[in-house]
């Protein structure tokens, strides 16, 4: 599957409601809300007597909060009788200003909800009451028309009142992992929330494949349904899914995004660095989510432009007729032009040898690239664009500040106009901000990149290991960075130290990641592993 349905991304924490820790339940969820994540979730098992009633909940959760939504994840059914449901979610959603989503699962534990006086029902009745709920919350919503009759096998009104609509439309997930439920989601649902724990990576193609085929036989968009997905992992792991630092994470879920079309993410923890480490991942997954997206963008308005315009396009390559390849020409350049060189040297110092770079193997001029190969390299190049576009700004403030040009308040200004925007501006948090987005940056390179360039061809391996050991090298220099700046601020450095250092990281950095496009632009549309 190669599926990306362009939802917004969005972000939540799916906290358990202990009934006996129900401030700190609501404090995570203020944290979820404070990190900058979109969505606070609590499972529903009104037959568990150590859980707080899930509505209740999620109603002073929703009053000690001003921005996230809040949803049941999933509300049980059996035990939440549809037009009550439908009246709670819609009073909660006016209440808040459109707040409100509902997960909704067709009921497990069927002999607890049996004990607590629900129905005693089978799998396929409890799917087949799922959808009556479904059509019936619906009808509730809907205020146009008379009383609601409905003639179920589970559920029957007999002239019930409609209304209250709630604030916004309020989409319905479904927790669904069997063909019969996930062919309901397509079907009929805004949403499918599955559970890593029980659905992994692995699962997911041929799950939305069900989906997808339920709704184009219902008539609909596959894309009508949000794909979410609730989230068990660790950032001390050493590796699998979802074990290890932020750039693993980053790395993965962008992946997921992009080739399943996964777009929510809930993270299930009740541990506060967990949420202030996701809260890191979200933005990291936004950006490069936001840079594929538009290379993607970029390459298939290209190629629509070339296949329609019947003329050769000299600037990129592109000839008539081709919107599915794009020829080298015979003097083996490539389409994807790397940045050249920096010609200028700001600092007198070398950290490398850059004579001593290996090379990788030999275009051929023969070879054909789809635009889609091709987007691997420009998404390279935006990524770096955009470092060295931040660089550029560190280097001109320091000379600002330096000359007595700009003051705190001119400068708190200028740095609210940047890509990397701090709630509370110093030269040293933006710096800080710019080494922490570098490093991401590498690790992410270190710890999937790269590898796969080795596996998919070894002529590579000198290149890569290069590459690494620079790594190592920038990592230093970005340490003298973060020195410079510890001793300016104690008062025994001064600013042309910091300047010295940021120079140094300039002539770098920016040497760097040109020889990185230089040897890497084309084996990433050559081998597809970006």
């Amino acid at each position: 599957m190669d599926v990306d349905y362009g939802h917004e991304l969005v972000f939540g924490t799916f906290l358990t409601p202990t009934i006996d820790q129900v401030d700190r339940v609501i404090a995570l969820a203020q944290l979820t809300e404070q990190a900058g994540l979109d969505l606070v979730t609590l499972q529903d098992h009104p037959y568990q007597p150590r859980l707080a009633d899930a509505w209740t909940l999620l109603s002073v959760i929703a009053a000690h909060t001003q921005t996230v939504k809040v949803a049941t994840n999933v509300a049980n059914l059996p035990l939440r009788h549809p037009v009550v449901l439908a009246r709670s979610v819609a009073s909660l959603d006016l209440i808040t200003g459109g707040r409100v989503e509902l997960g909704l699962g067709a009921g497990g534990f069927r002999e607890a909800v049996a004990a607590n006086g629900g129905p005693e029902l089978t799998a396929g009745q409890s799917i087949t009451a799922l959808e009556e709920a479904l059509a019936i919350i619906r009808e509730v919503w809907t205020p146009e028309g008379g009383g609601i009759r409905f003639p179920g096998k589970h559920y029957t009104l007999n002239g019930a009142k409609r209304g209250p609509a709630p604030a916004h439309p309020v989409e319905i997930w479904l927790g669904a992992y069997k063909p019969r439920m996930l062919a309901l989601t397509g079907r009929l649902a805004d949403g499918w929330v599955p559970s890593s724990g029980y659905t992994g990576p692995d699962a997911l193609t041929a799950m939305n494949k069900l989906i997808d085929e339920a709704a184009v036989e219902a008539g609909r968009d596959p894309s009508a349904v949000r794909r979410l997905y609730n989230l068990s992992g660790t950032f001390t792991g050493s590796g699998g899914f979802l074990q290890g630092p932020e750039p693993l994470w980053i790395e993965q879920l962008t992946e997921l995004t992009l080739t399943e079309g996964m777009s929510t993410y809930i993270l299930a923890s009740d541990n506060p660095d967990d949420i202030r480490r996701f809260a890191e991942v979200a933005e990291g997954v936004k950006e490069s989510v936001t840079a594929a997206r538009a290379a993607a963008m970029a390459a298939t308005s290209a190629a629509a432009n070339a296949a329609g315009s019947g003329d050769v396009h000299p600037t990129n390559n592109r000839t008539a007729g081709s919107a599915v390849s794009v020829s080298a020409p015979a003097s083996a350049t490539f389409p994807v032009v790397p940045t050249p060189p920096s010609t200028e040297r700001r600092s007198d110092v070398q950290v490398w040898d850059e004579s001593t770079r290996p090379t990788g193997p030999a275009l051929d001029p023969e070879r054909t690239y789809t635009p889609y190969q091709l987007s691997s390299g420009e998404h390279l190049i935006q990524v770096h664009d955009h470092l060295r576009a931040e660089l550029e700004q560190i280097h001109d403030l320091v000379e600002q500040v330096a000359a007595g040009s700009m003051g705190v308040g001119a400068a708190r200004s200028h740095i609210n106009t940047m890509t990397m925007r701090q709630n509370n501006w110093t030269l040293g948090t933006y710096c800080e901000s710019y080494c922490r987005l570098v490093t991401t940056h590498h690790s992410i390179e270190d710890a999937s990149l790269f590898p796969r360039l080795r596996r998919a061809d070894d002529r590579l391996k000198p290149v890569v290991d290069r590459l690494q050991e620079e790594h190592l090298v920038i990592h230093d220099v970005l340490e003298n960075v973060d020195k410079a700046l510890v001793s300016l601020v104690s008062g025994e450095g001064t600013l042309d130290d910091l300047r010295a250092a940021v120079d140094l990281l300039d002539d770098t950095l920016l040497s760097h990641l040109s020889y990185e496009e230089r040897e890497l632009v084309e084996p990433l549309a050559r081998l597809g592993v970006m």
